[in-house]
């Protein structure tokens, strides 16, 4: 039996960040979340590319157009969806989602989940560096170790199962 375990590393890989500016007093401490994290696991500044866009609804065809260069090992979402009095939250927060999920799969390229989707801003707050920690950090951490993970199973595949633990 081989088991297979990705190690967070972001050392000699390229890491985008994709990131809402709507509610940029949390995104962009999301953002600071998801630096800290590349840095902190082996990337250089030099190979961490970040791109603002308007809101989630945006996110998505951000991705699409920055991975179609094939120049990302990894990606990272980071946003901020807030319940409002209306149904606009259901649909932003949720096809912002699906197109994450897809491009994912349409690429190959491991993307981190940082889309917060919170009832209140006191919820997004306590998500980006609060009370319960950091989503832009945790979304990178995840990015980073299946961008490890799948190199051991690109290895497998090449015949050589030394990601095996």
């Amino acid at each position: 039996m081989a088991e297979f375990i990705g190690v967070p590393s972001g050392a000699g890989r390229r890491v985008l960040i994709v990131v809402a500016r709507f509610n940029e007093p949390v995104t962009q401490k999301l953002v600071d979340g998801a630096l800290d994290c590349c840095l902190k696991h082996g990337a250089r500044l030099d190979d961490i590319d970040v791109l603002w866009v308007p809101g989630a609804w945006e996110i998505p065809p951000a991705l699409m157009k920055a991975l179609q260069t094939e120049r990302y090992d990894a990606a990272v979402a980071l946003g901020a969806v807030v319940r409002g009095e209306t149904p606009h939250f259901d649909f932003i927060a949720g096809e912002a989602n699906r197109g994450i999920a897809l491009l994912q799969g349409e690429f190959g390229v491991p993307i981190g989940n940082g889309l917060l989707t919170t009832d209140t801003m006191e919820q997004a707050e306590a998500r980006a560096g609060g009370a319960h920690g950091n989503k832009g950090w945790d979304a990178t951490l995840a990015a980073l170790e299946m961008t490890d993970l799948f190199g051991r199973l690109d290895q497998m595949t090449e015949g050589d199962d030394d990601g095996a633990r």
